[in-house]
């Protein structure tokens, strides 16, 4: 059974990786080594169909395999030329928002904001959605990413 407290220890996990690797890009650090560990142990690549819409993708809209999942992370293997790494843009925290999670026996899936602190402080506010499964070892993977931008009000 997925929990509440399992949502939140991954959701955690997913925003100290990206924390870590604008750390590492900014120290000059093998960042691309930790962007693929990111990919590897918090998506479901490796046993699942994942079904991934990052915030800035416009051409390559839809991420469907390890190689392109990386690319818009750190644009490190020219697998979306139109990627600029969006984790490498300095985050110094990121923090979750749920506005509601549904836990139906061994997947869930949680809709909020999350809040991405820029290396001035700003905060940039994006929408997601993310569906967790637990592998083998009950650790929880994405299965679903979808974010975007907030839509512009009047």
């Amino acid at each position: 059974m997925v929990t509440l407290e399992d949502i939140e220890i991954a959701q955690k996990a997913w925003g100290d990786g990206i924390v870590a690797i604008a750390s590492a890009h900014s120290s000059g650090d093998d960042f691309v080594s930790i962007a693929r560990n990111h990919v590897d142990t918090l998506y479901a690549y490796q046993t699942s169909t994942v079904l991934f819409k990052p915030t800035l993708a416009a051409v390559e809209q839809f991420r469907p395999d390890f190689e392109s999942a990386l690319s818009y992370f750190v644009a490190s293997n020219n697998a979306c030329p139109e990627d600029k790494g969006f984790a490498i843009k300095g985050w110094t925290n990121v923090r979750f928002e749920n506005s509601d999670v549904i836990v139906k026996d061994d997947s869930a899936i949680a809709m909020g904001n999350y809040f991405f602190t820029s290396p001035e402080g700003d905060e940039v506010k994006v929408e997601y959605t993310f569906g967790y499964i637990p592998d083998s070892e009950g650790r929880l993977r994405i299965q679903l990413h979808h974010s975007s931008m907030p839509a512009e009000g009047d």
